[in-house]
């Protein structure tokens, strides 16, 4: 199919804060959904306000509620940062942060990888970081990966590897990685998720910040956590 995103209709494809943005754009910030997100915003949400006030383009592509960030989910996302740099002729030299929580956590990591233009930082919320495991930990989930992934051959578990963080450490890119996670996650364990990815990024050698939130279920950051989270993409992009 021919490219469809243009200027004119891009917030048709993502939430874009960038029509109340404060001075020239200054990098890019990607938020994406977790599993189910479909979403359309009408009004500008809180964090495209704060971002707006940096100069930041804040964006929530909205892909596929259960895409787990497939070629399709990467081709879109670019697409979305392609328009957004062309109409303000911004180099791909200008930083972009991948971020998001859940699935959206993934999301942001597994972008990091395949992404055309390789941000310069991922921050994750509670990610889900080892698919072939995930496929197994709860019910309502296989039916969403088998959605996400049915046109790759050969074993389920083998084809979930290509859009798994926790398989995919010996080639992710060497940009720094801010992972948060809350202890009482009942939803993505954090033992086999956060905890093995980082663990097998630091082994190797990756910048790896890992940010454990006691007490706290899935991506409920504190607000003391929150601030934090939207600092590093911030520092990512305006130091």
């Amino acid at each position: 199919m021919n490219k469809l995103i243009t200027y004119e209709n891009l917030r048709c494809f993502t939430y874009s804060n960038d029509k109340i943005l404060k001075g020239e754009p200054r990098g890019i910030v990607l938020d994406f959904f977790g599993l189910g997100g479909q979403e359309m915003f009408d009004e500008d949400t809180g964090a495209g306000k704060m971002f707006a006030e940096k100069g930041i383009i804040f964006l929530v592509p909205y892909n596929n509620p259960w895409a787990w960030m497939n070629r399709q989910a990467v081709d879109y996302t670019d697409e979305i940062v392609r328009v957004i740099l062309d109409h303000y002729a911004l180099p791909d030299s200008t930083p972009i942060v991948s971020t998001g929580g859940s699935m959206g956590g993934l999301s942001a990591l597994v972008y990091t990888r395949y992404a055309r233009i390789t941000p310069v930082c991922c921050v994750a919320n509670c990610p889900v970081c080892d698919l072939p495991y995930h496929f197994t930990e709860r019910h309502d989930l296989p039916r969403t990966l088998y959605s996400a992934f049915y046109n790759i051959e050969g074993d389920v578990s083998e084809a979930l590897k290509c859009a798994s963080p926790l398989h995919l450490v010996d080639t992710m890119p060497r940009v720094p990685y801010k992972i948060f996670h809350c202890d009482n996650d009942g939803a993505v364990n954090i033992e086999k998720h956060s905890e093995r990815f980082v663990s097998a990024m630091t082994e190797a050698g990756h910048d790896v910040e890992y940010r454990v939130v006691n007490g706290r279920q899935h991506c409920d950051l504190t607000e003391d956590e929150w601030g934090k989270y939207y600092a590093c993409a911030e520092k990512a992009i305006i130091g």
